[in-house]
């Protein structure tokens, strides 16, 4: 090897550690610029950031690579295979530094909508399929792969595949319409139309799952899930108000047995957690019954599940001031009467 050559292999191997240098080192400012940008409110400069952090290394390889390529001045034909390289190269880190990007706008656009971390994932991983399916036919193309008959052959394979998973997709654009439509979101307390209900732990491409009062897990299908009627707690609020069935006798007084239960749901409304303090409870008689004369107290609880420990505290309270004011709660009672003379 002539002095001449050597000295270009040299300034090559400089040139080239130089630029791969540069980008380590652009990476690593851009990781503590990623912290910083973390802690704003601002969700577009983590993105810019991130971007710009997984393209530095690999920007930084490739043209300290075609620096050292055209310090040595190679053939043209090793140039062009080692050019055609470092575009595949280039292309494929752009596709994966593009999903990633794809994937946290659509991540941080779905969360400002609903405001829930997990319901984005399936968006997310939609987006990032697509970007980088997209970017490995153009890699495809740049290598000189003709992508037409590939096209052909996946979309003749993508209808037997869609028939063969035809349940799996299903659940899939289920699971895409149910989070699309926001009429549940996790977290939200629901009830079936088989009466299963719970609170929404999370819904993914498959099925969503579910937290029963047991503290069990129920996985319903998105499909099912779709189709069934469902009742949201939660929603337009997550306040509710609760309906308690009442009896008195028929001696009662009902002006004051209007008044002292409504002075005993006021307490429970203000004393008991999980009443909804500000409520005014109302009492409503509606039935002339077989041994009593039946009302609704309507209550107001601050969710689903508080009604269990407002109920609880009212009917105990409820018993213990009507035997304090004398107010009869009837046991069912048949009166029969017998026709004497059909006996005899």
């Amino acid at each position: 090897m002539s002095e001449l050559e050597l000295s270009r292999v040299i300034i090559a191997i400089v040139v080239a550690a130089a630029i791969v240098a540069f980008g380590i080192g652009l990476r690593i400012a851009l990781v503590r610029l990623t912290r910083r940008a973390e802690d704003t409110r601002w969700a577009w400069d983590d993105l810019g950031s991130r971007l710009l952090r997984d393209l530095a290394v690999t920007g930084g390889a490739t043209a300290g690579v075609w620096a050292a390529v055209l310090i040595l001045d190679l053939r043209q034909g090793l140039r062009n295979v080692i050019a055609q390289i470092l575009i595949a190269l280039i292309i494929l880190a752009v596709s994966l530094a593009a999903a990633r990007l794809a994937a946290g706008i659509v991540s941080s656009v779905t969360l400002a909508r609903t405001g829930v971390a997990k319901s984005v994932t399936i968006f997310a991983n939609i987006t990032r399929v697509v970007v980088i399916t997209v970017g490995s036919l153009v890699l495809l193309q740049s290598l000189g792969v003709s992508i037409t008959p590939l096209l052909t052959a996946l979309g003749v394979g993508g209808l037997a595949v869609a028939l063969a998973l035809q349940d799996t997709l299903a659940n899939l654009f289920a699971g895409v319409h149910i989070l699309a439509s926001k009429k549940v979101e996790q977290g939200d307390y629901v009830r079936l139309d088989n009466g299963q209900e719970g609170n929404i732990v999370d819904i993914n491409w498959r099925n969503t799952t579910i937290r029963l009062l047991s503290d069990n897990l129920l996985i319903v299908p998105n499909a099912r899930f779709a189709d069934a009627i469902v009742t949201n707690y939660h929603r337009p609020a997550h306040d509710m108000s609760v309906l308690v069935q009442v009896g008195v006798g028929y001696d009662s007084d009902l002006q004051h047995v209007e008044r002292v239960t409504i002075e005993v749901a006021g307490e429970v409304m203000a004393e008991v957690d999980g009443g909804v303090g500000d409520h005014e409870p109302l009492v409503r008689f509606h039935t002339f019954g077989d041994s009593s004369i039946q009302f609704t107290v309507i209550l107001r609880t601050r969710a689903f599940t508080d009604q269990y420990i407002v109920i609880h505290e009212f009917i105990k309270r409820l018993h213990q001031r009507y035997r304090a004011e004398d107010i009869q709660l009837p046991f069912p009672v048949r009166h029969v009467v017998f026709d004497d003379a059909k006996q005899h």
